[in-house]
């Protein structure tokens, strides 16, 4: 394995022969660099003050991607190149469209957010599809950028400027030249670099992974760190050693094997969406929840299911439906059904040298219906008090299976049998659904807690489960789909005043 870190900043190579493992890149630009123009705000992914653009190579060009560098592993970004605000103006100190959009708009008041909306507006400026991007999506990728100024009114204005039409910056014009300079650093093995307080692994295939986790059993494994992140930025935790899964080449590959779609545990949530939504189109309003395009850039599917949490947005969803999870280990791989993975509060179906390999997801059966619910004290950027997914099959108006899962409401992600057991076999009517309403009571007794009370969690799971089914039959009452609110045009009228 190689010992030195080496990424690209300012158009230079930089090259770190030591490292501590939980250093994070904001430490690193602000502390080491002097670079202050990103600013440290919630150090948990939540504000986005922090955001940075993160360059890799892909299909023979860059992709840019936006993520938070408070809780950014400073070691992760070995073969990568890291862009900060600092970096947006020309060679001319002429202004970024996306800045002097923001100039223009006066979509800045103190200043302190303004480097991180212009970072998101840097990502999106070069991810802008071939066409007028919609409010909605300015909405999407601003969500996780915080301002208690501006009332996000000229930010969303300077946004609508900036990504009118395509334009061509600095960064476009010299991407052949930084094209050969990523490939100049492209690690061809595994990292190994050590610090003061610990050491980072970073290997390249599974069977290299297998070997550290055999030789390391009490290391921890991280990709995406929006979760091991705020154990050391939050808890204040020492990792003495940290294996990354972000470079493992079987974790990162998204295949088909028959009808299963088969997700690598290291897949991110923005590289996963497109082909989950394909296949279940209800899964996409919980994703588009699941923090923001900053967490969602970097962090995975099997991270979300693997750190065991009872208000992962994704488990009850994939448990709905019948998911399984492959684990790897040198002993060899091992299969079980999703739902067995947890087994109770922070204790999980996973053995010492092992690790999530793959995510198998089935294709949906015929005749079923499948809806997913997040609710939450705010739309975006929060935490569940509870989540739902329902998935049922019906036929000839016949119920024939049903499986009904929550979070939030146990201590685990949990199916609920009482209710699915009120379902199968009875028709899909109104009597059938408050039968299983009154079921669930004898399923959870949930509990109270900062998001909510337990009486508050009972209710809205019963109400979701009745939502559920007046969203998927005809009624007299009008339902608006779980899906984003969508903006109208007298709401953008009113923005603009």
């Amino acid at each position: 394995m190689h010992n030195t870190v080496r990424f690209i900043l300012a158009g230079q190579v930089e090259e770190l022969g030591h490292c501590e493992p939980t250093r994070t890149v904001l430490e690193y630009l602000r502390e080491d660099k002097g670079l202050t123009g990103t600013k440290e705000g919630c150090s948990e992914g939540d504000c986005g003050a922090c955001t940075v653009v993160i360059g890799e190579l892909h299909e023979g060009g860059i992709r840019y991607r936006a993520v938070n560098s408070c809780i950014q592993f400073l070691p992760s970004l070995d073969g990568k190149q890291l862009i900060t605000v600092e970096d947006l103006s020309d060679p001319n100190h002429e202004l970024h469209a996306v800045q002097q959009a923001m100039v223009d708009q006066h979509g800045s008041q103190c200043g302190f957010c303004t480097p991180g909306f212009v970072m998101s507006l840097f990502a999106m400026y070069h991810h802008q599809p071939e066409r007028e991007v919609e409010r909605l999506e300015i909405d999407l990728g601003l969500a996780g950028n915080l301002c208690r100024c501006t009332g996000y009114a000229p930010i969303v204005r300077a946004a609508e400027q900036a990504l009118q039409a395509r334009r061509k910056d600095h960064f476009t014009a010299e991407e052949s030249r930084r094209i050969e300079q990523l490939k100049s650093i492209q690690p061809v093995d595994g990292l190994d670099i050590s610090g003061v307080s610990g050491r980072f692994f970073a290997p390249d295939s599974i069977d290299e992974l297998c070997d550290l986790l055999a030789s390391h059993p009490q290391a921890v494994m991280v990709a995406g760190a929006t979760d091991v992140g705020l154990w050391v930025t939050k808890h204040m935790r020492v990792l003495e050693t940290l294996i990354y899964l972000g470079n493992v080449t079987e974790l990162l590959q998204i295949k088909t094997d028959g009808s299963d779609l088969i997700l690598g545990a290291a897949v991110s949530y923005t590289d996963a969406t497109k082909v989950i939504a394909d296949r279940y189109p209800a899964f996409l309003p919980v994703i588009d929840r699941l923090g923001a395009i900053q967490v969602r850039n970097a962090g995975t599917v099997g991270g979300n299911i693997a750190n065991g949490s009872p208000i992962g947005d994704m488990p009850p969803g994939l448990i709905a439906l019948g998911a399984k999870l492959v684990l790897r280990s040198k002993q060899g791989q091992r299969v079980i059904d999703l739902e067995d993975y947890f087994i109770s509060y922070e204790k999980q179906d996973l053995r010492s040298g092992e690790c999530v390999e793959q995510v198998v997801l089935p294709a949906p059966p015929d005749k079923q219906l499948f809806s997913t619910y997040k609710i939450s004290k705010r739309f975006e950027q929060d935490i569940s008090a509870v989540c739902a997914a329902f998935a049922l099959q019906i036929e000839d108006g016949l119920i024939i299976n049903a499986r009904v899962c929550f979070g939030g409401m146990a201590e685990i992600p949990k199916r609920a049998p009482a209710c699915e057991q009120a379902l199968t076999g009875h028709s899909w009517g109104q009597d059938s659904i408050d039968d299983a309403m009154q079921a669930l009571a004898n399923d959870f007794t949930p509990l109270t807690d900062m998001r909510a009370s337990g009486q508050y969690r009972m209710r809205v799971a019963q109400n979701l489960l009745q939502r559920f089914y007046l969203e998927n039959t005809d009624n007299p009452y009008p339902v608006r789909l779980g899906l984003r609110f969508q903006p109208t045009q007298n709401i953008r009228a009113a923005a603009d005043v």
